[in-house]
């Protein structure tokens, strides 16, 4: 009976938005007094955590125009970002499975057929760089008479494939997924051939001085088209249309971040993968000391892995106690004046 008389409301209260604070008010207080209802009587029902979402949501509609001491970019990207980041980790546990997976079976062909090699990198690609290992320069496709020139080039040409990945969400994931696929099977044959010319440790110093930020860049950005999938496909309570905006929306903001991600790569890529293929040149062996790509391969590792995982969910938990620690006290006190 409960669900019965309220359960009309509550759906209102979810897809209908109002700008009016007065409404709010008076939604939030109503809330609040079927979640001490609902908390008292069915304590681990999913209604209670239904309600508590839509009550934690009007909350936050609430609390977001505050006034704040840190300006409105600072605030997106230390809390905004990583919060939204946190909603979406199951997603990226996903994406990350499947394109190790793509990865995986690149490697896998490439022991069973070396022809196989050569359908995915092509033929000039493969002999280009077996006739650098055979100069002693295995890395000399990293070389270049402008750096600058092929820093611009990579830099945009990283952040539109990116672009293509999200927006491939649009057509239910497929195109994205198919992306993720000819990306995970040129990797993995790519590394194999380094590693079948005893040169895997080597390419490995070199490539993912770059690599690192670029390849697990290219992974969330397959994340984010797979969420403009998932709200296509998987509205919940939501209405369709309503589930697509906030899915293209949250993808968006995802894309920004990968924005300074791949200009950082392409700076690697450009400078320093191009002294490190020195390091490694037998007629010129005047580059980056190996210990200095071990820092830099340390460092992006373990900012991809700070930023998008560990400190949203850091701040995810500290957030939520926050939450719940100032919404106990506005129940507590609407009780009083009842």
């Amino acid at each position: 009976m409960f669900i019965k008389k309220n359960v009309d409301k509550w759906n209102t209260y979810q897809r209908s938005k109002t700008d009016d604070p007065d409404e709010t008010a008076e939604r939030f207080i109503t809330l609040v007094d079927d979640l001490s209802y609902a908390k008292t009587f069915y304590p681990n029902s999913k209604l209670t955590r239904w309600i508590n979402g839509i009550a934690a949501g009007i909350y936050q509609s609430i609390y977001q125009n505050k006034k704040e001491k840190y300006n409105r970019i600072f605030t997106f990207w230390k809390f905004e970002l990583p919060l939204l980041f946190k909603k979406y980790h199951r997603t990226l546990l996903f994406t990350f499975v499947i394109f190790l997976l793509f990865v995986l079976i690149g490697v896998f062909g490439s022991i069973k057929d070396e022809s196989f090699i050569r359908g995915v990198l092509s033929d000039g690609y493969v002999d280009a760089t077996e006739d650098n290992i055979a100069k002693g320069d295995p890395f000399g496709v990293y070389k270049s008479d402008n750096p600058f020139t092929m820093f611009v080039y990579i830099a945009m040409n990283n952040s539109f494939v990116a672009l293509m990945m999200v927006a491939g969400g649009l057509c239910a994931g497929v195109v994205t997924l198919y992306m993720m696929w000819q990306n995970g099977l040129m990797l993995g044959c790519f590394q194999y051939m380094f590693f079948a010319k005893g040169l895997g440790l080597k390419s490995v110093m070199v490539i993912w001085v770059h690599g690192t930020l670029e390849i697990l860049a290219f992974v969330i950005a397959s994340t984010a088209g797979f969420i403009i999938a998932q709200g296509i496909l998987f509205p919940g309570t939501y209405s369709r249309k309503n589930s697509f905006k906030t899915a293209v929306k949250d993808a968006l903001k995802i894309m920004i971040i990968l924005v300074p991600v791949f200009i950082v790569a392409a700076f690697f890529e450009s400078y320093v993968t191009h002294l490190m293929s020195n390091t490694f040149d037998k007629e010129n062996n005047i580059g980056l000391p190996v210990w200095g790509s071990g820092i830099i391969l340390f460092l992006s590792l373990s900012f991809i892995l700070w930023y998008f995982v560990l400190y949203p969910i850091r701040l995810h938990n500290k957030n939520n106690a926050l939450q719940q620690n100032d919404f106990n006290k506005m129940t507590l006190g609407q009780h009083e004046v009842q």
